[in-house]
């Protein structure tokens, strides 16, 4: 069951589903972006025993002020005893993501499908 929430900012969208928190970060992640997401992940990631989905499917730029908010997402989801997965197939931000080192902490899955265990119907996974 997806349930929709309301959208602080244009880049991020938080929704629930499937029993997890999904933050969706849509367009440019810089300083400025992070800024406004900042206070929202922190209500989200705060939550004890949260489970958190990090998607980043939706991304159109991301730079070192959204990979600190991943890792604050990570720690505090961790901190209070959840569990957190990120999304992300997008090659340059994966690359990002594997010279920082996150990738190890955090490691990426390609679809949002493959973190919440959604069965699809096989026609719409092979795009036909």
């Amino acid at each position: 069951m997806r349930q929709e929430s309301e959208s602080p900012t244009p880049h991020l969208r938080v929704r629930r589903e499937r029993g997890h928190t999904v933050l969706e970060f849509r367009g440019e992640i810089d300083i400025a972006s992070a800024s406004r997401i900042e206070p929202r992940l922190d209500r989200e990631t705060r939550r004890p025993g949260a489970l958190v989905v990090l998607d980043l499917g939706g991304i159109e730029f991301f730079d070192c002020s959204g990979l600190r908010l991943l890792h604050r997402a990570r720690r505090q989801v961790l901190a209070g005893g959840g569990q957190v997965h990120l999304v992300c197939a997008h090659p340059l931000t994966l690359r990002m993501l594997r010279i920082t080192g996150l990738s190890r902490l955090l490691p990426p899955r390609p679809t949002l499908e493959e973190v919440l265990g959604v069965s699809l119907p096989a026609a719409r996974r092979t795009g036909r």
